[in-house]
């Protein structure tokens, strides 16, 4: 996935600011503000994790679900057109709408 780091099926960004001298990111696809930072790589990928594991900790403290990103259901906004485009393959195919949707990400992604 490019430029994220992973871990327990969570994702977070880097990134690196010059006048802090230092890497910095956040946990993408959940709605928590996780942040980490760390002096190099390895230290901010190690801050990662750590973050990770004490929100998770934290939720079972709590007695709470933690939050999981990528659920598998998102809402899109696309031109009329290509929405009717994508019905009428969706029928001639004998597909639902979201099997159709599902299958053209997994051509351009999977």
């Amino acid at each position: 996935m490019g430029n994220l780091l992973s871990y327990k099926n969570y994702n977070g960004t880097v990134e690196y600011s010059k006048e802090d001298k230092c890497f910095f990111g956040k946990v993408v696809g959940i709605k928590s503000l996780l942040s980490y930072e760390g002096d190099s790589v390895q230290e901010l990928e190690q801050d990662f994790q750590n973050v990770i594991d004490e929100y998770l900790a934290d939720c079972k403290e709590r007695n709470v679900e933690p939050e999981q990103p990528y659920k598998g259901t998102f809402n899109v906004r696309i031109s009329p057109e290509l929405h009717r485009n994508i019905a009428v393959y969706a029928i001639e195919h004998g597909k639902s709408l979201n099997a159709a949707v599902e299958e053209a990400i997994g051509n351009m992604v999977g």
